[in-house]
């Protein structure tokens, strides 16, 4: 892949021939920056930068023509109106990017629907936003805007006060997990912060063990503890016809059910008795009670 107007012959000073046109105090993109990046880094043999390597050109293409004529179309863009698509800008970066956590880029769910890592990361910037706990989520709302959204409710992970990132629980570049998360199952990505939860206990409480979004929502919820429900109705998803019977919002069935409506409103929740509910190791635990 190359621009339409690309030519074959290299500049015969490399960056020096781009910064003629690109320092700081123009218009045009700035490059000095980049060498304050990784990728500007001489010392490293591995950088386009080292000695003998192609410096911008190794990106960009052959830059002569470029040079001489100012012609947009004549050196590769990055930019989302580049002529290149995602996947031939991608190409570029796969380059030298591949292996490790970016084995999973092809087929991804970020590579079949044509992001390119040039709409996530800023190439030339020190800092790219995306690396860092407290900006990663703004380029993430680029195009996650229903997670904006929830990160803004009442009980949430605390994203937007920047203690943790979206690369924390998810892989970016692909996984071969639901949700392109960073651990193998919903579960081992929960246990990572919330290792309290993992058991084993000697009362389980099966769907702890199944799958934590069975009852909790892993951005935000209007409830608290992220729940995908309130109590009881979160719990009478499976708990309807066993132990003691309780309808929604009234008191029929449970102990002391003569006191009416109100002595169920009172109690609040299943979990003022049964407050092990992720699981217990009392001898006694097991209706989760202690």
């Amino acid at each position: 892949p190359s621009a339409p107007g690309l030519g074959t012959q290299y500049t015969e000073s490399g960056a020096d021939t781009c910064l003629q046109c690109h320092p700081d105090a123009t218009p045009f993109p700035q490059l000095f920056e980049i060498f304050k990046t990784k990728h500007g880094q001489r010392a490293d043999k591995r950088t386009p930068f080292a000695p003998g390597k192609l410096q911008c050109e190794a990106c960009h293409g052959p830059g002569a023509k470029h040079a001489e004529t100012t012609d947009k179309n004549a050196i590769n863009s990055f930019k989302k109106t580049s002529f290149l698509t995602a996947e031939q800008r991608n190409k570029f970066c796969l380059e030298c990017h591949r292996g490790g956590a970016r084995s999973g880029w092809v087929a991804s769910t970020h590579e079949a629907n044509d992001v390119a890592c040039s709409n996530c990361h800023r190439i030339h910037a020190e800092r790219d936003p995306v690396r860092a706990t407290a900006s990663q989520p703004e380029v993430c709302y680029n195009c996650h805007r229903k997670q904006r959204a929830d990160f803004n409710k009442l009980s949430v992970h605390p994203v937007r006060f920047g203690r943790i990132a979206c690369s924390e629980c998810h892989n970016p570049h692909g996984s071969n997990a639901v949700a392109m998360l960073a651990k193998p199952t919903v579960n081992q990505t929960c246990y990572t912060c919330h290792a309290e939860k993992r058991g084993p206990f000697l009362w389980e409480h099966a769907p702890v063990a199944e799958d934590c979004t069975l009852c909790h929502t892993p951005h935000g919820s209007v409830r608290a503890s992220l729940l995908i429900k309130n109590p009881p109705l979160l719990c009478q998803q499976c708990h309807t016809s066993v132990g003691h019977r309780s309808v929604p919002r009234t008191a029929a069935g449970l102990p002391g059910g003569s006191a009416g409506a109100s002595g169920f409103l009172l109690a609040g929740a299943c979990t003022n008795c049964h407050s092990q509910i992720h699981g217990s190791n009392h001898p006694s635990g097991d209706m989760l009670m202690r």
